[in-house]
């Protein structure tokens, strides 16, 4: 019996650079919760920017958020994963040698830049939608930071080699869409925070379909008895999934016409 569903948002609810979730979404949401079936959006992205997508719904579901780094529910911080800082800080300084990069600092409920480039700044804040504080220099940041991210503009292939050369025995480096690059404690990704969600309700991994997309979500698509890569996943991600969907969508009808003659205790 399946009681949680978690989904990945950017390239897999959110297919070819989409900014908006297809309004289909959130009736089926609604309809697998009065099944009894939880909804946990898990994104790279902050919580603020995942609310504001599930808008008409963003206080009726879970979230993991930062690829892991914070987990939500029912409103409440549950788990944080925080980073070293002077490894935090050396990773910036990396970052700064190449131009066409742009950094993004993660603390658990604000994200911080660096002035000077506007139309990032617009991105973050007016198009993710990022709760955003914009600082001087990064070491004004007094919080601990939960990840860090950066956009590569040209793409993330080059970068991704260079930047795991350098720290991959430090911390985990993975893609996050087609233009970001994550950098995340050992220990911090989607799955184990949804461990902790899964144990604090007492629902098994088999119990759990996911879907995804990304390097980031391989632990998740992993500890799911059940899970979904999307049709444009690489070959890498499609092995650690049971199987490929074109849109999460689709699974879900099939989900809900299967449960229409059961009753799923709340």
């Amino acid at each position: 019996m399946i009681k949680l569903i978690a989904s990945d948002l950017d390239g897999t609810l959110l297919l070819h650079g989409a900014q908006t979730l297809n309004p289909e979404i959130f009736d089926l949401i609604q309809k697998l919760q009065e099944k009894g079936i939880l909804f946990v959006s898990a994104s790279g992205r902050q919580i603020a920017s995942q609310r504001n997508l599930f808008r008409p719904i963003a206080d009726e579901i879970s979230y993991v958020a930062e690829n892991g780094a914070v987990c939500i529910y029912q409103k409440e911080i549950i788990a944080t994963f925080a980073m070293d800082k002077d490894l935090a800080f050396r990773i910036l300084d990396s970052i700064k040698e190449h131009p066409d990069c742009l950094a993004l600092v993660s603390g658990a409920t604000t994200c911080y830049i660096e002035s000077g480039n506007v139309a990032f700044l617009h991105h973050i804040r007016d198009v993710l939608h990022n709760t955003t504080t914009v600082v001087r220099d990064f070491s004004e940041i007094r919080e601990p930071i939960v990840k860090i991210a950066f956009f590569d503009g040209s793409g993330t292939y080059a970068s991704l080699g260079d930047f795991k050369k350098r720290f991959e025995k430090e911390i985990k480096v993975v893609t996050s869409g087609n233009d970001w690059i994550d950098f995340v404690p050992f220990g911090s990704n989607k799955g184990n925070a949804l461990r902790i969600l899964l144990h604090k309700l007492g629902i098994l991994p088999e119990e759990m379909i996911a879907f995804g997309d990304q390097e980031n979500d391989l632990e998740m698509l992993t500890l799911a008895g059940t899970s979904y890569a999307m049709a444009t996943a690489s070959p890498e991600v499609k092995k650690h999934a049971t199987g490929v969907t074109e849109t999460v969508e689709e699974v879900l009808r099939k989900l809900l016409a299967s449960l229409s003659t059961e009753t799923v205790p709340h």
